[in-house]
């Protein structure tokens, strides 16, 4: 029988085809808990593309997740694994309820997350590129499934505008959400 984290894996080796990740550990800064981890993988879905992970925020607790628990997905046109780190150091950092990882939350950073971006927060929301069966309802065999959140790097002027007025008046705009050189949208 498979644990918890092989089921996890086994799911995320079906949505890459089977390509071998890099997995970097975040060790838990909070007592009783486990650290996270970043997995990261290059050049996927497509050439360019980073797309990073994580395991452990599902395991932390958090009482306002009812239906099911957390997971983070980045995916940027880029070649730096800062990415994949980021969003790890930030569920590790977060989790126990400093933060709940819902769909239109958004997360300062406090800095550049890479050298190659001003960007320096996310939004969070539903992943794209993945169809709802892929994200969603994850069975990771014990508890409650594992929904993937995605994690969409933005400018600090954005954060302050989706706090302002929605994350859906954010998404209307014209923005590439892969597109980690971007110029902020807004001001």
């Amino acid at each position: 029988m498979q644990t918890r984290v092989e089921r996890y894996l086994a799911h995320l080796d079906r949505l890459s085809g089977g390509r071998e990740p890099k997995f970097t550990p975040f060790r838990s800064t909070r007592p009783g808990m486990r650290g996270v981890t970043a997995i990261v993988y290059r050049d996927l879905p497509e050439p360019g593309i980073t797309t990073g992970l994580t395991y452990g925020l599902s395991l932390s607790g958090d009482p306002s997740w009812t239906r099911s628990t957390p997971e983070l997905c980045i995916s940027v046109h880029s070649t730096d694994d800062a990415w994949g780190w980021a969003i790890a150091y930030l569920a590790e950092r977060l989790r126990g309820g400093d933060c709940h990882f819902a769909y239109g939350d958004t997360i300062g950073f406090g800095e550049r997350v890479s050298k190659e971006s001003d960007m320096d927060a996310f939004v969070l929301s539903a992943p794209l590129g993945l169809a709802r069966e892929d994200f969603a309802g994850i069975d990771v065999g014990d508890g409650l499934p594992v929904d993937i959140t995605g994690c969409y790097p933005i400018h600090s002027s954005e954060r302050r505008f989706i706090q302002d007025n929605g994350v859906e008046a954010f998404w209307n705009l014209d923005w590439d959400p892969y597109d980690v050189t971007r110029a902020a949208v807004v001001a």
